[in-house]
């Protein structure tokens, strides 16, 4: 593989580092060469790491297009990869010429490039602007900067992410601590605490606040000492700053350093406050030292720094929530010791520049793989659900359903049908288009090879006569389009008029390929309405595949909300609904936390699926708790964490059936209340027997219910294990899907 990269040779900083380590690591494995348009230290740089540079250097910026053309065709290179504005104008204008694929990384946000320079901003920022559009493909330094191209309308399905890695390979400082401390004047104590920050000293990094946090701490610890490393227009404001809070003689104002290595050696803490970021490389260098690191909850820093597990953010420019972390981690060196092994951990996992490299020669075969299907006349795949509205249950099908069919063809085109496409967009990197635009279905349809309608229980009438109407109507149009049609890890019914049985029965019989259900009961609901020639196999919700978020994670969220998980407490895990009926269960609901609390000190915790509705009747259940605390969050966190969440339980109690299924999978003693068939043919299927109907709950039923799931509490495995059947059957969606999309 040959890739040219094209760079205007004047850049510093991150994007420097990003280019320099990432062509040298590329060239142990492809040819990959570097042009740039002006000459300089950079390109100097690039020569003494053994880069192939080629200099086309011109005051005018189309001078060297006709070189570069020529040089392309004499070398015969794969891939043209452009970084920042005047490389991005070369790649969008050499694109039809050569027909080559073009990928252009992204190391900061375009609209900010120029910030200040207005002129520049008007002529380069104009021009970068219209030559991102033009390249078809894009990686983002970091998954936010992804994020953030995505949400101003750039392709998520042509969209990668990478990040900025580094040698993790351990090294010796120069210096040790007091050697560093001397060089710099310093005569602090061996026992002080020294937190640090290594960045340019402008507005973005927001130094102020570092310096008020640093205050406010150093009020409260005594023992901790702050360095600054960098130079900047903002250093005689700070240095003011410093002054006027008191802590001139605390602060070091070192300058600009080249000993890095000496400099993350000597410090206890890391630190960011910047406003804005991509994913800064003094994260994973003082991962490399393994510091704690607290940090200002921006850009790509959250995909490294999760809070409480391997370090600790805050909203920038809080400097009060800056100071208590520091304090925290000034007072206890054991939780400096913890976060600071659990980031260099991640660190080496995830963001080494072997993985960058590794990722970046993915990046490549992935964009030559899709050049190569552009000529196809019918690719791709449209899903179709309940997707869009807030539920974590309906979204956890759905990043089941894609993460299954990625798993098939990690190039498949993947198009949604959802009520909110921008959100869609953006959490599942998809195409998108809202439900009921019934042209754009249309037009994807008549280009897709399978239309799956994905999963949960959509042919049913009690909910809505129209909403069947209109899954019946997208089975048959994908049919008469031209495509395959599969309905994936589906429910049935109940479906109450006999017009409708009968309607949907003829639909399905006459428009569907392949059927994978995810309940016994649906089966025999699909032969009582008269279906017998689709397929039809036993699998499983798609949502029992899914991962969790790490423990960490969840204890962190329980701490968010006033909970102490790691001195060992028990919780009871509450998700209710509002339902016709709900409203007069309330005080039977409240009197089994009531009861579980009292007696088996299981702390409730309400988990709410779908968002403001669920809230909404878990804030009336905790109105009428008499003894058990009420901690209650106020919307879903989100798949993984809700499933991390339910894990965490010792017992769970809901009427949502994805909080049975994600407590189910973990092995949590079940109670569930059932306003559905659907929740019942889960727990029989998954061999779980402590259920009772809503309308038939008495406080005396559901407290004996919540006593027999507290029995089972040490029994976790066996549990686990009647549910493991699940994820083997589950496997049968993929099969089948597998094999619509070969045939």
């Amino acid at each position: 593989m040959k890739v040219i990269h094209l760079i205007s040779g004047g850049d510093t900083g991150g994007a420097k580092t990003h280019v320099h380590s990432l062509l040298q690591g590329l060239g142990r494995h492809i040819q990959a060469d570097m042009v740039c348009f002006t000459d300089g230290p950079f390109t100097q740089e690039a020569r003494d790491l053994g880069i192939h540079v080629d200099v086309m250097a011109s005051r005018d910026p189309l001078a060297a297009l006709k070189p570069l053309r020529e040089k392309i065709a004499r070398e015969g290179y794969d891939i043209i990869h452009c970084h920042g504005a005047r490389g991005n104008l070369m790649g969008a204008l050499l694109r039809r010429s050569t027909g080559l694929p073009v990928v252009t990384t992204v190391h900061s946000d375009p609209k900010l490039d120029y910030m200040g320079r207005p002129l520049s901003a008007l002529t380069y920022g104009t021009l970068n602007a219209w030559a991102l559009r033009r390249i078809p493909y894009h990686i983002g330094v970091s998954d936010a900067m992804s994020e953030l191209l995505i949400s101003r309308g750039f392709d998520p399905q042509q969209m990668f992410a990478i990040y900025n890695g580094i040698d993790f390979t351990p090294r010796t400082p120069k210096l040790d601590r007091r050697g560093f401390l001397d060089r710099l004047g310093l005569d602090w104590p061996d026992d002080v605490v020294i937190a640090g920050i290594a960045a340019r000293l402008n507005p973005v990094k927001d130094m102020g606040t570092l310096l008020r946090g640093f205050a406010a701490a150093y009020a409260q610890q005594p023992k901790l000492r702050l360095i600054i490393a960098g130079e900047g227009p903002d250093e005689t404001m700070l240095r003011q700053l410093a002054g006027e809070l008191g802590v001139s003689d605390q602060v070091c104002f070192a300058g600009w350093l080249s000993d890095t290595d000496s400099f993350y050696n000597a410090l206890d803490i890391n630190t960011l406050t910047s406003l804005s970021e991509t994913f800064p490389y003094a994260l994973t260098e003082g991962a490399r030292f393994a510091l704690p690191t607290v940090a200002s909850q921006v850009g790509g820093v959250p995909f490294l720094i999760q809070s409480h597990v391997t370090g600790l953010l805050f909203q920038p420019r809080d400097h009060a929530a800056l100071g208590r972390h520091l304090a925290a981690l000034a007072e206890d060196p054991g939780l400096r010791r913890r976060l600071g092994e659990q980031l260099l951990e991640k660190g080496r996992t995830e963001f080494s520049i072997e993985s960058t490299i590794r990722r970046q020669l993915d990046i490549y075969a992935a964009i030559l793989r899709r050049q190569e299907r552009k000529a196809r006349k019918r690719d791709g795949v449209v899903i179709c659900g309940a997707y869009g509205r807030g539920n974590a249950g309906d979204e956890a099908i759905l990043k089941a359903v894609v993460t299954e069919l990625r798993s098939i063809d990690p190039d498949l085109p993947l198009w949604v049908m959802t009520r909110k496409p921008k959100i869609t967009r953006l959490r599942h990197r998809v195409g998108a288009m809202y439900t009921f635009d019934l042209p754009a279905f249309c037009r994807r349809m008549a280009k897709s090879t399978l239309y799956i309608n994905g999963g949960g229980s959509l042919v049913q009438d009690v909910t809505s006569h129209r909403s069947l109407w209109f899954y019946l109507f997208t089975l048959s149009a994908a049919k008469r389009l031209g495509c395959k049609v599969m309905m994936y890890g589906c429910g049935i019914g109940p479906i109450q008029t006999p017009r409708n049985r009968r309607k949907t029965g003829q639909v399905i019989d006459r428009s569907v390929d392949v059927i994978t259900l995810r309940d016994s009961a649906s089966r025999e609901e699909l032969q009582a309405i008269g279906v017998s020639r689709p397929q039809v196999v036993l699998a499983a919700d798609p949502a029992v595949t899914l991962p969790a978020a790490p423990p960490q994670a969840a204890d962190a969220l329980l701490e968010e909300i006033g909970l102490h998980p790691r001195d060992g407490e028990k919780y009871l895990g509450v998700t209710v609904r509002p339902w016709p009926g709900f409203e007069e269960k309330i005080p039977v609901f409240a009197a089994a936390v009531d009861h579980a609390y009292e007696r088996y000190g299981l702390i409730p915790v309400f988990i709410p699926i779908e968002g403001k509705l669920d809230a909404s009747a878990a804030r009336r259940v905790a109105d009428q708790l008499k003894k058990a605390p009420v901690h209650l969050l106020s919307t879903c966190p989100g798949t993984e964490l809700a499933i991390a969440l339910s894990a965490r339980m010792d017992v769970a109690l809901s009427m949502r059936l994805h909080a049975l299924i994600f407590a189910a999978v973990r092995g949590v003693p079940l109670v569930g209340v059932v306003y559905d068939p659907k929740v019942s043919a889960f727990l029989d299927d998954a061999g779980q027997d402590l259920y009772a109907r809503l309308d038939q709950l008495t406080p005396e039923l559901l407290c004996a219910l919540v006593d027999a799931a507290a029995l089972r509490r040490q029994d976790r495995k066996a549990l686990e294990e009647k549910t493991a059947r699940l994820i083997q059957l589950e496997h049968n969606n993929s099969v089948a899907v597998a094999r619509l999309l070969t045939d």
